[in-house]
């Protein structure tokens, strides 16, 4: 499991949430850090055949066998090769583990909840709804994400 710098610790505003931040692209992403249960370094998945176009293949976390959501495809950006910056960021919803498959994943980050916005329509829209709020924090954009959603729960049953 990677260990991770915790930024803004000292800032305990009221409605401070820790988040799991990384990238993918140029972007900067991120999930509430409650829905993470680890994060490590990508060493590849076993392909299923016949699961969506994004769906890098299963790997074991924990004991129990997770699909890995490969975000470059399901955000709709062409592949990339693997490097030793790859992380897969799993995360759980309910009872069921999703593993996400980032460029890179380094840093936990305290976001104040006055400094998240809902993205304008015409960005929620194009992105399939997978952004629910956008903050500006140290000069960067970061997109937060709904988990549920990006795993794509309404229509996988892998649990």
């Amino acid at each position: 499991m990677t260990t991770l710098a915790v930024r803004g610790e000292s800032a305990l505003e009221s409605g401070a949430h820790l988040y799991v931040v990384f990238k993918v692209g140029d972007a900067d992403y991120a999930v509430e850090s409650a829905a993470v249960l680890q994060m490590e370094a990508f060493t590849g998945a076993t392909a299923v055949p016949g699961t969506a176009p994004y769906i890098a293949g299963v790997m074991p976390v924990r004991g129990r066998v997770v699909p890995v959501v490969d975000l470059r495809l399901r955000f709709g950006l062409p592949a990339a090769p693997r490097t030793l910056d790859s992380r897969v960021v799993v995360g759980q919803v309910g009872d069921r583990a999703v593993a996400l498959l980032a460029d890179s994943a380094r840093e936990v980050l305290r976001i104040p909840g006055s400094e998240l916005k809902p993205p304008p329509p015409m960005v929620d829209g194009a992105s399939g709804g997978f952004v629910k709020a956008i903050a500006h924090v140290g000069g960067r954009l970061i997109l937060l994400l709904d988990f549920a959603k990006v795993i794509g729960e309404e229509s996988t049953n892998v649990r």
